[in-house]
C-alpha cells in the first residue's frame, strides 16, 4: 500500500475518533444538566437549620429521599452557617429557606446557583402575648410603652439565635419603638430559652411578650395573641422553600425531584410534627413516618 493511501486512512481514522469523542462529551454534558440521568457518585448533603420545626419538615423530606433510595447525609447548623455552606457548595439542599423576607438576604449573593423546589408552608414572624393579657390593654406593639403596661409586663423579651429572621426583626422593633428606654431588654438565646420563658410566664400568670413565628409547637398548646405592628417590621408571610444547588440536581432521581416540587405541608402540619417531637420525644424521622402513615392520600398526591 502506498504512503499516500496510508496517510488518507490515518486521517479518516483520526476524524472518526475525534467525532466520537465530541459526541460522547456532548451526551455527558446534556446528562449532567438533567436530574436523575447521571449516576449519583456521592450522597446528597442535606442542610437543616438547627431548630425543631425545621427538623420536623426535614423529616418528611428525608422520608421521601429514603423512599426513593437517595443516599444522603444531614448537616445541622444555625442559619448563618447553613447558608454559608450552601453558598460554598458544602451542602446541596437546604430545608428550608424562608423567602423572601427572613432568609432572602442569605441566598441573594448566589441565588442564580440555586433551584427553588416546593414551598412546604407559609411561615411568618410575630410578637405575641398570652391570651390572658387583655386586648384592651395590649393590642399592638406601641401599647407596650403605656406606663400601666410597662409596670406589669416582663421587661425581658427572650429570643432565639441572632441569625433568625425574628431576632433581626425584633431588634428593629426595639430601635423603632424605643423599647430600651422604657426598660425592656431583648436577649438572644436557644429555642429552649425562648419557649421556657414563655411557658414559665403562663404558668405564673405573668404578662410577657414572646418573639415567635408560625409554625411552632407552642401554638398547639397555648392561645397566643399576636400584637399588631403597622410598620411592617415583621415582614409578613414567607414561603418556606426547598432550595437545591443546580450542580446537585443529578443526585436526585426524576420522581424524587417531582415529589419535592409538589410537596405541601402547611403551617398546621409542621406545628403538629414539631409538637409530636417536643411532647412525645419522637425523632423527626419517626414523627414524619407516623404522620405520613396517617395521611396516605396527601402523600400520594405528591407523586
Amino acid at each position: 500500500m502506498s504512503p499516500v493511501v496510508v496517510a488518507r486512512i490515518d486521517r479518516r481514522r483520526r476524524l472518526l475518533l475525534t467525532g466520537m469523542a465530541a459526541g460522547l462529551t456532548s451526551v455527558a454534558h446534556a446528562q449532567s444538566l438533567q436530574p436523575g440521568l447521571a449516576v449519583a457518585s456521592r450522597p446528597l448533603v442535606l442542610g437543616e437549620i438547627a431548630l425543631s420545626f425545621h427538623a420536623a419538615s426535614a423529616g418528611v423530606v428525608r422520608r421521601i429521599l429514603m423512599r426513593d433510595g437517595v443516599a444522603h447525609s444531614v448537616v445541622q447548623a444555625p442559619h448563618e452557617q447553613i447558608y454559608r455552606m450552601l453558598g460554598e457548595g458544602r451542602i446541596d439542599m437546604a430545608v428550608s429557606a424562608w423567602l423572601p423576607g427572613s432568609h432572602g438576604e442569605y441566598i441573594r449573593p448566589y441565588e442564580t446557583d440555586l433551584v427553588k423546589l416546593g414551598a412546604l408552608y407559609e411561615p411568618y414572624a410575630l410578637w405575641g402575648v398570652p391570651d390572658t393579657v387583655p386586648e384592651s390593654d395590649v393590642r399592638e406593639v406601641a401599647d407596650l410603652l403605656k406606663p400601666e403596661v410597662v409596670a406589669r409586663m416582663n421587661p425581658l423579651i427572650q429570643g432565639i439565635g441572632p441569625g433568625a429572621g425574628i431576632s433581626r426583626f425584633s431588634r428593629e422593633i426595639f430601635a423603632r419603638y424605643g423599647l430600651d428606654a422604657a426598660g425592656y431588654m431583648f436577649r438572644n438565646g436557644s429555642l429552649k430559652d425562648c419557649t421556657d420563658a414563655f411557658e414559665q410566664a403562663v404558668a405564673q400568670g405573668r404578662w410577657a411578650v414572646v418573639p415567635l413565628w408560625h409554625p411552632q409547637y407552642l401554638h398547639n398548646r397555648y392561645r397566643i395573641r399576636e400584637l399588631a405592628e403597622p410598620h411592617g417590621l415583621l415582614r409578613g408571610k414567607d414561603a418556606a422553600t426547598l432550595v437545591v444547588r443546580r450542580a446537585a440536581l443529578p443526585l436526585l432521581p426524576e420522581r424524587t425531584l417531582a415529589t419535592l416540587q409538589r410537596m405541601r405541608l402547611g403551617n398546621a402540619v409542621v406545628a403538629n410534627l414539631d409538637d409530636r417531637m417536643a411532647r412525645d420525644g419522637r425523632s423527626a424521622l419517626d414523627a414524619a413516618r407516623q404522620w405520613m402513615d396517617e395521611n396516605p392520600a396527601t402523600v400520594a398526591a405528591w407523586g
